[in-house]
């Protein structure tokens, strides 16, 4: 079970999470997020042990905006939150690792995602809602049985350290990760530490129980 540590924009902070060894970190670069990075200094991100994948993540953005920053903040990956096409995500597969999301409810249509298959290196289902992420609700799992593509998935969407527990009833072959953000936070950009450890606890406990059975 992977994890990701999204909406970073304060470089001490950052450097706390370095600590707990995430595989990815986020950095949102969307100008009506309040998590929005773009003062982050390039420095910081440079600083970043190479053994975790900076993730840009963008809302409709161009395509030359994109790559800049991708030079600018040295991203291993791509997180494409915005109603981006197949072919804008392919134009970033095989130089960095590319994350299309989408927003999921009741009604999600998981054959709408046939069209990325080779074009992007995983999904992540987050809960719809009008704002494009960051909205601290969670969906109903059980709709993730829908799914039967060969790509991994990040969950997102509310997870909080009153339910990582019960990813452990997630059985679905493909999922890989998990994307933490508003439920461990101080202030929005600004993440609790302690609580972070606490579901870094949670999830090697179900990464443990999962090899053992």
């Amino acid at each position: 079970m992977k994890i990701k540590i999204c909406g970073l924009k304060y470089p001490d902070n950052i450097q706390a999470i370095e600590a707990l060894a995430p595989q990815y970190m986020g950095f949102i670069f969307y100008g009506r997020s309040p998590r929005f990075a773009g003062d982050l200094d390039a420095g910081a991100s440079a600083a970043i042990s190479p053994n975790i994948i900076k993730t840009g993540v963008f809302v409709n953005e161009s395509a030359e905006q994109i790559e800049a920053l991708i030079d600018k903040y040295g991203f291993g990956a791509v997180q494409l939150h915005g109603s981006e096409s197949p072919e804008f995500a392919a134009r970033f597969k095989g130089k960095v690792q590319v994350l299309k999301a989408f927003g999921v409810n009741e009604d999600f249509d998981f054959d709408q995602l046939n069209d990325y298959l080779g074009k992007v290196d995983y999904f992540l289902f987050d809960t719809k809602t009008d704002a494009h992420g960051g909205s601290g609700k969670t969906f109903n799992w059980d709709i993730l049985n829908k799914y039967n593509l060969d790509v991994p998935f990040f969950l997102s969407g509310g997870l909080s350290l009153d339910n990582l527990d019960q990813i452990s009833k997630i059985t679905h072959p493909q999922f890989y990760g998990v994307d933490l953000n508003s439920k461990f936070e101080i202030e929005p950009g600004l993440k609790d530490i302690e609580k972070l450890k606490q579901a870094f606890s949670l999830i090697k406990q179900n990464n443990t129980h999962e090899v053992r059975s």
